[in-house]
């Protein structure tokens, strides 16, 4: 089966149009490294190992019971090619596994892997991702992602193009610079309960990085690697007490050119949202992936979440921001609030590239209380 037609048959499975019977698909444990500006003391692989063994612990499974693996990094970070092959040794190279991977963050090889098991052929999937940005200038590596002959050559970095995104919204009127202070003030005071976070609690909105932006505005520089394990069916019921279903999964994308779109709006990540069913009915917890705080207020009016919904209960990733991971452990964060019972339905969100061109949109839920 080609990738294209695999992918189509699992979509058409998710959303009700496959006339066979779609396979439940669940998060069933999730582990993330602690998150720290700098880890020279540890290789990719030493920091993924303990992930590792702590996800597949908590199931109770081994290496080998695993019918599929999928990986997130970025060649970029580890300033190598094929850099994915090292944390391979963190997985074990016997017995021989089914693998693959994904050049961006983990939440798209955790889609990857949904995917594979909702065609059938694997019933559990391990996922992990990580990301070391300490090593290099993660600002002027991030503009290698640009359009090659009219936005790299003028060398803009992720943080000045935030700021025209910032600057955008506030001009239009939806926000203004105390808004995004209050953003990041709630993010960093909700990480005090997140061990895991690089950032915590009340700290000062620093001086202006690039107006209209202070350096609170901005993600932190983080080292740290994050993992999840997936099981269909009843042998996600068996693994875990209380399942993390995924109701529906969706990506878009945005133009590539920064010029022909409305930096103020996601139409991607709404369209996203609507085909994995997120309007359907309401959701209590939202985990977004909002490096910057004007991008959190983008994606509020995206997915129309309201006040009442707990929005980055774990300080998202303003707390601390483990480039090619932070937006899987959105997905992870959300799976375990409903697998500890502090929500229903949860709304996890990823993103890629700058001022939110990519968009990943799950939904989960937990089985209904007896």
């Amino acid at each position: 089966m080609t990738r294209d037609k695999e992918h189509g048959k699992a979509h058409d499975k998710a959303h009700g149009t496959d006339h066979g019977n779609a396979r439940d698909i669940a998060i069933v444990a999730f582990a993330q490294s602690d998150h720290r500006r700098r880890s020279d003391e540890l290789s990719e692989v030493e920091m993924l190992m303990p992930v590792l063994h702590e996800v597949l612990g908590a199931t109770g499974l081994k290496a080998a019971d695993i019918g599929f693996t999928c990986s997130g990094s970025s060649d970029y970070l580890a300033g190598r090619a094929f850099s994915f092959t090292m944390a391979l040794d963190g997985v074990g190279a016997h017995p021989p596994i089914s693998e693959s991977h994904v050049e961006t963050d983990g939440a798209w090889a955790l889609y990857e892997a949904w995917v594979k098991l909702l065609t059938g052929q694997a019933d559990t999937a391990l996922v992990y991702a990580y990301g070391k940005s300490s090593p290099g200038d993660l600002r002027a590596v991030l503009t290698r992602q640009l359009d090659p002959y009219y936005l790299a050559p003028l060398w803009p970095d992720s943080v000045a193009l935030a700021a025209l995104q910032a600057q955008a919204l506030i001009d239009a009127g939806r926000a203004d610079e105390p808004a995004l202070a209050a953003v990041a003030a709630r993010n960093r005071a909700a990480a005090d309960a997140n061990p895991h976070a690089q950032l915590r609690g009340a700290r000062p909105h620093g001086e202006y990085l690039v107006r209209p932006l202070r350096t609170g505005d901005c993600p932190p520089v983080s080292d740290g690697a994050a993992a999840v394990v997936l099981a269909a069916g009843d042998r996600a019921r068996e693994l875990c007490e209380r399942p993390a279903w995924i109701r529906g999964m969706d990506h878009r994308i945005e133009a590539h050119s920064l010029g022909v779109r409305d930096l103020t709006e996601s139409p991607s990540a709404r369209l996203a949202a609507e085909r994995a069913g997120l309007f359907e009915r309401p959701v209590d917890t939202a985990e977004l992936h909002a490096p910057f705080t004007a991008q959190e207020i983008v994606l509020r009016g995206a997915l129309r979440l309201g006040d009442e919904v707990a929005v980055n209960p774990s300080g998202g990733a303003l707390a601390a921001n483990p480039l090619m991971a932070a937006g899987l452990i959105r997905l992870g964060e959300a799976a375990a609030r409903i697998q500890r019972g502090e929500s229903a339905r949860a709304v996890a969100h990823a993103t890629s590239g700058p001022c939110l061109q990519q968009n990943l949109v799950a939904v989960l839920e937990g089985d209904p209380r007896g």
